[in-house]
């Protein structure tokens, strides 16, 4: 379903893997508001959850693999034609290509699970960064939401939010936390990335 664009409408695309809950949380944010709105999700997992979701939203869901990604244009050619004002990464575990990052230059941004520079990089993700926390004894965890750039988690910081890490907390707490901070916070820190560029 294609969404309807007004002439001062900003459009999101969500690039997700998983099970969705920060995109989810995101369409829902911005289906309240006229000015801006999710026109697309897109996913290399094909049973990713977030792809049903997005269906039920009535969000333009897309699969694509690693060829469309990095061995053709054709999610190159799929932005260009969609033109985002915004790229959000919500649990895309896959680096974006050079060509889409030159392309789209401070709009893609991603969420990453701690506050970086600690625990960022290739295969800090989910649960391995929250497990990486809780045994390094560390007194507080949060968010970073940055842009991209072509290294995993290193792009400029945005805007971090953290949260204490309490002795009697285990890794279901602390992903609790976490996920309470994401869902608070990543669509406000759109919205004003949006607004502010008017």
């Amino acid at each position: 379903m294609k969404a309807q664009q007004t002439p001062s409408q900003k459009n999101i695309v969500i690039f997700a893997s998983g099970e969705g809950t920060n995109a989810k949380n995101i369409i829902q944010y911005f289906s309240k508001q006229n000015n801006i709105k999710v026109t697309h999700v897109l996913s290399n997992n094909i049973r990713a959850k977030v792809l049903k979701t997005a269906h039920d939203l009535e969000i333009n869901a897309l699969h694509f693999d690693r060829a469309a990604l990095y061995h053709t244009n054709e999610v190159f050619h799929l932005l260009q034609d969609i033109n985002p004002d915004l790229i959000v990464l919500a649990g895309f575990l896959w680096i974006l290509p050079e060509k889409i990052i030159e392309e789209f230059p401070n709009k893609i941004i991603n969420i990453h699970p701690a506050l970086l520079p600690k625990y960022g990089g290739k295969g800090m993700y989910g649960n391995n960064v929250h497990k990486a926390v809780l045994e390094n004894n560390e007194t507080e965890t949060g968010i970073s939401i940055h842009y991209v750039n072509e290294k995993y988690d290193e792009g400029e910081l945005i805007e971090q939010f953290s949260v204490k890490i309490e002795p009697s907390d285990d890794l279901d707490s602390v992903k609790k936390k976490i996920k309470t901070l994401e869902h608070k916070h990543f669509p406000e820190v759109i919205e004003k990335l949006l607004t502010d560029k008017e």
